[in-house]
Formats: structure tokens, sequence, C-alpha cells
């Protein structure tokens, strides 16, 4: 799989908008980033990067980060929009429109659940991050993979594989990780910034939010809930939620995990975390998706609504 079919697109587009998913992580920032760098050094052509919602101040050590807008406008028409680490299209929320109105689309990603919304896609869903699915694009395709394209794409792979600790992290993973190393990456700079820079809010706000989970089924089934209010009292980023569901998972007799955050009154997010049952095949139930092993969806409810949906959802695929 290479960019070759899609590389005149790419070199004869003059508007090109680069745009991942709301409420977005590691993988999704990095991969923006390296397509950005990628672009930039092949062509000498400066995209337009669209972040939705709130961006971590862990990740602003990105290469080309500080250019990503956080809003955009709904007139302009780009020749090309090219999403990255974007499971379903309506992960885009109301940028949906800059996508529809595209002359071309190009959709990256490794979601197994993502139903190829592009006009060219590049779907791997056995790679652990869309950082993984685009250094082989750019390897396969001749592109050249610089410093700056370099340290974006060991980002994503780094926070999707969880610092190289999930059961995604291959063989392939760890020689993508020497070859990105070898061109200029400092692992413990990375690192840092990624995990080791977290101020004293965060953490008392997870502590907290783990202090209140509620063990079901023998402790086989834990979550936790975090509201609006939760946010206000330990003054929140919406961020403060990330590692919640996998600390919840990582207790030895959980086999599924997850967080339900009010976003509105009636509107919570969903993250799930699960050892051995389809997390991807639950949140699918309710518009959304992701892995066997990480999932997440949207749901218009109340938070304890919310619950009740899930744990009914996982009772009846799973007879936990």
């Amino acid at each position: 799989m290479d960019f070759t079919n899609t590389e005149d697109i790419i070199k004869n587009s003059k508007k090109i908008l680069i745009i991942s998913h709301v409420n977005p992580d590691g993988d999704a920032l990095g991969s923006t980033c390296a397509v950005y760098s990628a672009i930039y050094t092949r062509f000498k052509k400066k995209c337009d990067m669209c972040v939705l919602s709130y961006v971590s101040p862990n990740y602003k050590f990105l290469p080309y980060l500080e250019q990503a807008k956080q809003s955009y406008d709904n007139s302009l028409v780009y020749d090309l929009v090219i999403t990255v680490d974007v499971a379903a299209i309506d992960r885009i929320a109301a940028a949906k429109i800059l996508f529809d109105k595209a002359k071309n689309t190009i959709n990256i990603d490794h979601h197994k659940t993502n139903n190829n919304f592009g006009d060219y896609n590049y779907i791997v869903p056995e790679a652990s991050s869309t950082g993984e699915v685009l250094y082989d694009l750019f390897k396969n395709s001749g592109w050249e993979i610089n410093p700056d394209t370099a340290e974006c794409l060991y980002t994503a792979i780094l926070t999707d594989t969880g610092g190289f600790r999930f059961n995604n992290t291959t063989e392939n993973v760890f020689k993508i990780a020497a070859e990105l190393v070898k061109i200029g990456v400092n692992p413990n700079k990375v690192f840092v910034h990624c995990y080791e820079l977290k101020s004293k809010n965060f953490v008392m706000f997870q502590n907290y939010c783990i202090n209140k989970s509620v063990f079901l089924d023998n402790d086989k089934i834990a979550y936790t809930t975090v509201y609006r209010r939760d946010f206000e009292k330990f003054s929140a980023k919406d961020d403060y939620t990330e590692g919640l569901a996998e600390q919840l998972r990582a207790i030895e007799t959980t086999d599924i995990a997850f967080v339900v955050k009010e976003i509105e009154p009636k509107l919570c997010k969903i993250s799930m975390r699960s050892k051995k049952y389809d997390a991807a095949k639950i949140c699918l139930t309710f518009g959304g998706g992701g892995h066997s092993g990480a999932a997440g969806c949207t749901i218009k409810s109340n938070v304890e609504a919310s619950v009740k949906k899930i744990l009914d959802e996982i009772k009846r695929n799973n007879r936990i």
C-alpha cells in the first residue's frame, strides 16, 4: 500500500486541510502533524490543520502543532481534505461540512470499524496506530521522513501502544521505533512530554474519579462517572479523564472497564477498555467504534441512563 495513486492529487491541490477526531489524543495529533510535515517536506506546500476541541499542553512540543487552528470557516471549499485517525466520519463533528464539500478526500486510519468513508482509503486495522500506517505509507511511497516527521510518528505510535505496553505492540512497532530513533527522535524527550508532565490538579482529579469507581459481577466490570461539577471542582480540562479507563482495566479482576463523562446534561462520552471482550462491538451499538480492547462512543442520555445502557449492552453481548 502506498501513496502513489493519490500523490498527483496531493501535488495538484492548492488548498489542503488535515483534520482528526474531536478530543484528539497523541495518535491523532502526532499523525496530523506528521502528514503536515511530510507534505511540506515533499512538496514545499503548507496545509491547514484543524484540531477540534481542547489540546493537552503535553503535546505542545509537536512540530507544527502551533499552526493548527481550533476553528474553521464553513464557507471554504478545499481541494483536498485528509482525515487521520478518524474511526467514523461523525467524529469530526460539525467540520464534516468541509469534508463533504471537498473536491477529493483521503481517509487514513487503523480502526477496524472504519467504513472507508473517503474517496481514497488507507485503513490498516492490524496496525497499532495511525502513526504506524503513515510510516509504512511514507516508506513504501519513497517519501522522506525527516526528524520533524519522525518525532510526530513516534509520538503517535508511543501513545497508542501505551508506551509500548499494550497488546498492539508488535515486532513491527519496535522496528519502526528503532528507525525513527535512528532518524533523530529522542525517546526520553517524547516520553516525558507525553507521560510525566502532569499538573497537581490532574493527579488529584484522577484520584478522585478512581476513588468513586463502581465494581460489579465479582469485580469483572469496573466503571466511574465524571460529571461537569467534578471538572469544575478541580478546574479540570477535558483531557484529564485520559487514562482513567486504563487504570480500571489494570485491576487484576477486571475484564471490562469504562468511564462515563458528562458533556451536557443529556449527552455523555464513553471510553471503554477491555481485556477479553470486544469493546468496539459494544460501542458500535451506540454509533461509536474503535478496537476490541479500546473503544468509545457518545450516548444522548444523562449519566445514570448512559451507565445503564452500557451495562445492559455489556451483559447482552458478553454474558458476564
